[in-house]
């Protein structure tokens, strides 16, 4: 059986996040043949949605797609936008939120065609991942007035398995 994936799950979370925060929870999606949108709101190949709970009536975010009904220009609209075409969700008074990567199952797929087509191996793409972080102190403070100011600093270390650390900077 295949994975499910961790969008929509992240979808409801950020969404109840916005809510729980008196925040607006807006959506970005890309608009396609199979995404049901008011067409004469669509820039670019893409639509901004106020998914609120008092722009909506009968939100449903499932983990094939984000359906509701919206009232555009007085007239009552039935939304559907699939889960794979969802770009990012935010926060409206603030912008926090979560960007995705569009069509990224259909990608998969077709790597996965790729790979056992293929008589050579393929490398597999790097995916984004969290990286460390040098502490950097000021050269010239109090602190350091003895210090060399054209010292390097020393490289973040790194834990047992080789990978580098996370450090947190207030």
């Amino acid at each position: 059986m295949a994975e499910t994936s961790t969008k929509p799950y992240l979808l409801r979370a950020i969404y109840e996040w916005c809510t729980d925060n008196g925040y607006t929870p807006y959506i970005a999606a890309r608009v396609d043949d199979k995404t049901r949108v008011p067409h004469e709101f669509v820039k670019d190949g893409e639509i901004v949605l106020n998914i609120s709970f008092n722009a909506t009536s009968d939100l449903k975010m499932d983990n094939d797609a984000v359906h509701f009904y919206a009232r555009f220009g007085g007239i009552v609209r039935d939304i559907m936008v699939p889960i794979e075409n969802v770009a990012a969700i935010y926060a409206r008074e603030n912008g926090q939120g979560m960007a995705f990567e569009i069509g990224t199952a259909t990608m998969l797929e077709s790597d996965k065609t790729e790979v056992t087509e293929s008589p050579q191996p393929v490398e597999p793409t790097a995916s984004p991942g969290l990286s460390s972080v040098p502490t950097s102190t000021p050269e010239h403070g109090p602190d350091n007035a003895g210090t060399d100011p054209d010292s390097t600093p020393t490289p973040p270390k790194k834990n047992g398995g080789g990978r580098p650390t996370l450090t947190r900077i207030k």
